[in-house]
């Protein structure tokens, strides 16, 4: 499902054929995606809400039409700028969004021992979406046309996320892996019960999460939406070459979600996210001196391994701070900081490149961020006060498909 998903990256293979065919302008196609994202975030929320009543699957079930419909729909956006707008951006970011949220909120309740590892390997695959669509669109566009090329791919997106969406079901209350006891180490990490949505947005701690989750992505969607005039203008390389190293350097997306997760289940997540922080301060501010071809895609590829190693820890992250059960509305509404930094970072970098003349100055703003931002983790803690909910929901995955028993 989050392979699919993640097929919305891939979304600078359509802007080319779009403003050739249409003579829409950069921007104004690039506006597509940038609604797409963020009206996920504010659908995820939603679609956390909404799965705490009915269950999971109808919810993913939902996104899933609403994601594949709105890519076969902008098939007809021929000389239909809004048209784009609504079909891709708007109605495939809802499905997106209501989509996005429910592999994590679920596989955080069936894995309480390897949070971490786990969401990681979920929003992996949104990562490697991109990896995956981008050669199979430009084929598509090459042989059919690019409003062709939605809706072949508007079809296939649909039957993959409702089949997947099918599995999409919750453990019974309780449950817990055989023989599992949580750590010393775990239990000082967590909550000691489940927080509903209004009790964790109470505490300061749900505000600081946000805040790490967009620090993090602010600094990545900003090398994400400049890379190949950032590469043309530091190297000197033609587009061919600048194209390549963009290719490799997204591996480090999808790569970062499951390896940053998977370091967060042994040193905690508090621990990775300064990791993260601190290590770009260094990328950042190293990146504009460097001369080889070979060099920068490394520090490239490392820079968005932090950036995807923000989406693979934060959501259990958030579950450790506030329990399992809630997970779904609690790190639905903290994806708003995605789009939020997904509006702010390319926005400020371009800015800086047309006032300054050049790149330098904007990636080492961006180093200085990260410096502020690797103290937020040194200060945030789980929530010592509140009285969190431990009340037992109606089972709603018994409407959804659940299988097995209650546990006691």
């Amino acid at each position: 499902m989050q392979v699919a998903l993640g097929a919305v990256y891939a979304w600078s293979v359509f802007r080319v054929p779009l403003t050739k065919q249409f003579g829409w302008s950069a921007s104004e196609v690039t506006l597509t995606f940038t609604i797409s994202i963020f009206v996920l975030g504010l659908a995820a929320f939603f679609g956390g809400l909404w799965q705490n009543r009915i269950g999971p699957r109808v919810v993913a079930l939902t996104g899933g039409v609403l994601y594949g419909l709105g890519v076969f729909l902008a098939s007809f956006s021929a000389n239909k700028l809004w048209w784009l707008y609504l079909s891709y951006g708007l109605i495939g970011g809802i499905g997106l969004g209501l989509s996005y949220i429910i592999p994590v909120a679920v596989l955080v309740k069936w894995f309480p021992d390897r949070r971490g590892l786990i969401t990681g390997i979920a929003v992996g695959g949104f990562g490697a979406g991109a990896l995956i669509t981008a050669p199979v669109a430009t084929r598509l566009i090459q042989s059919v046309g690019v409003l062709d090329t939605f809706a072949y791919l508007g079809i296939a997106y649909l039957i993959v996320t409702v089949v997947a969406s099918l599995f999409m079901q919750n453990p019974p209350e309780g449950w817990r892996p055989d023989g599992w006891t949580p750590t010393a180490s775990q239990t000082s990490q967590r909550a000691g019960g489940d927080y509903t949505l209004g009790q964790a947005l109470k505490t300061w701690q749900w505000y600081a999460l946000w805040l790490l989750l967009f620090l993090n992505t602010f600094a990545g969607i900003s090398i994400i939406s400049q890379e190949v005039p950032i590469f043309e203008e530091l190297l000197g390389v033609g587009a061919v070459v600048a194209a390549s190293m963009v290719g490799v350097a997204a591996i480090g997306n999808a790569f970062g979600r499951v390896f940053w997760a998977w370091v967060s289940d042994l040193i905690t997540r508090r621990a990775t996210f300064f990791v993260m922080f601190a290590l770009q301060v260094l990328l950042f501010w190293f990146l504009p001196s460097l001369t080889a071809v070979s060099l920068m895609t490394i520090v490239t590829f490392a820079v968005l391994m932090c950036y995807g190693g923000g989406f693979g820890t934060m959501p259990a992250f958030a579950a450790d701070y506030f329990g399992s059960k809630n997970v779904g509305p609690i790190y639905g509404l903290m994806l708003t900081a995605w789009g939020t930094a997904s509006a702010v970072g390319p926005l400020l970098i371009a800015h800086m490149r047309q006032t300054t003349g050049s790149y330098r100055g904007a990636l080492h703003v961006i180093a200085g961020v990260m410096v502020v931002s690797a103290l937020l983790p040194i200060l945030v803690s789980r929530p010592k006060t509140g009285s969190p909910s431990r009340a037992v929901n109606v089972d709603s995955s018994s409407r959804s498909g659940s299988i097995g028993s209650k546990a006691a």
